[in-house]
């Protein structure tokens, strides 16, 4: 395989239009997001009538299998933790500047 399976995937996190938030994994984020948009395409069946879908996390992790894993670890945060890792409070409003980061340890940035 060589250098060209490295920094190939990405983990990525979408808001939902009710203010859901939904954790995937791609080599082609921008690609799988019009995928997810598209009524009736290859989407995750989750954000099907959910939209408008949009982008707020977005990192080049490298392989699969550790795409998967962190894809795995985030999909477990309580609400709160995934809203202080995308930069909301719980409620969905931004966060006020005397807060630290989502401290979630993925070292994730903000789309």
């Amino acid at each position: 395989m060589g250098d060209r399976g490295i920094a190939r995937w990405s983990v990525y996190v979408v808001r939902c239009g009710d203010g859901t938030l939904y954790t995937g994994i791609a080599t082609d984020v921008a690609r799988r997001m019009a995928e997810h948009a598209r009524s009736g395409g290859r989407g995750a069946k989750y954000l099907r009538g959910r939209g408008p879908l949009r982008l707020v996390l977005e990192k080049k992790v490298g392989s699969r299998a550790l795409a998967l894993k962190i894809e795995s670890r985030i999909k477990r945060f309580s609400k709160a933790r995934k809203e202080a890792m995308v930069g909301r409070d719980a409620d969905g409003a931004p966060q006020g500047t005397g807060r630290k980061g989502g401290g979630c340890g993925t070292n994730m940035k903000r789309a």
